[in-house]
């Protein structure tokens, strides 16, 4: 838009100047050669600025990436401690059960013990 604005503006300028046609067309020579070097600068410090926002977006997912690699490795760590305090925990309720059942058996089979002496006895 800016470039254009300024080549009609120009163009506008010089063709109604009191002025030769030589002379006339040489100065929209130049004219045309300054807005195409402003328009080249606008391109290359756009670019530039382009080229800055990429590398420090890049940048910026680079940091992202290293900082979810992290997590995951805390996460997975968490993981397999809660894992293994389960199994902990399982162990230990398995123990705790087997000995209350063979507690239960052995006091089924003392009271079924007594019972058969009581009755020979009477």
């Amino acid at each position: 838009g800016f470039f254009f604005g300024g080549l009609i503006g120009a163009a506008f300028a010089l063709l109604y100047a009191p002025q030769s046609g030589k002379e006339t067309r040489d100065e929209i020579g130049k004219k045309a050669d300054e807005l195409t070097n402003r328009a080249k600068e606008e391109y290359d410090n756009t670019l530039e600025r382009s080229k800055k926002a990429y590398d420090a977006a890049i940048q910026r997912l680079k940091e992202l990436e290293v900082l979810a690699r992290k997590k995951v490795e805390e996460v997975e760590g968490q993981v397999q401690e809660i894992t293994e305090k389960g199994k902990e925990t399982v162990d230990e309720s398995r123990t705790r059960l087997k000995k209350a059942i063979d507690a239960g058996v052995d006091a089924y089979k003392e009271e079924k013990q007594e019972k058969g002496t009581r009755k020979k006895k009477a």
